[in-house]
């Protein structure tokens, strides 16, 4: 038998998976967007910044969504979610890392990061899926996420924890409606 993650763990190692990937994704796409240079050309800082910004960003959207109870989806609206999100994270990761300034702010470089964060996860929520079912579809259980699948469910799964085996048990008193015979 499969072990069980307690519903608290299951759920910060959800939130943990999607803002890592997502400060992984836009860390990546940041220094893909700084263009082909030397190693020591790439914009490191910048990357780091825009990748911590954008792990809390995504952790903030998480919580959201958590709090609004929209976690437990099926696998294709459950993935336009997490692009939507990514895309989110990455934007707003690029305009909290600067001084935010209408006027001069670089929303190309922001945009191309975003859309590169957003293939990135794309990518990851495609390969993260379970193998299709042998009629082509998408298995009900599958998930974008790169948890075990059981613990993906715990941590997304708004019914009721099972009863404990005490729960189940007959009263202790004698009052039984069946005789024992």
């Amino acid at each position: 038998m499969a072990d069980v993650v307690p519903k608290w763990r299951a759920v910060v190692l959800d939130f943990v998976e999607r803002g890592g990937w997502s400060a992984g994704q836009v860390f990546f796409a940041t220094l893909l967007a700084g263009g082909i240079g030397s190693v020591a050309e790439l914009p490191w800082t910048e990357a780091l910044t825009l990748a911590a910004s954008a792990f809390v960003s995504s952790v903030v959207l998480t919580g959201v969504q958590y709090l609004s109870k929209q976690t437990n989806l099926a696998f294709w609206p459950d993935l336009i979610v997490r692009l939507g999100k990514t895309f989110l994270s990455s934007l707003s990761a690029s305009i909290l890392a600067g001084a935010f300034d209408v006027t001069t702010f670089d929303w190309e470089t922001a945009l191309n990061v975003a859309f590169l964060a957003t293939v990135a996860s794309l990518g990851k929520g495609l390969l993260a899926r379970e193998p299709a079912a042998a009629n082509g579809q998408v298995p009900p259980d599958a998930s974008p996420s790169t948890l075990p699948t059981g613990t993906y469910r715990e941590a997304v799964d708004h019914a009721p924890a099972p009863p404990t085996i005490d729960a189940t048990n007959p009263p202790a008193s004698g009052d039984s409606s069946v005789s024992d015979r």
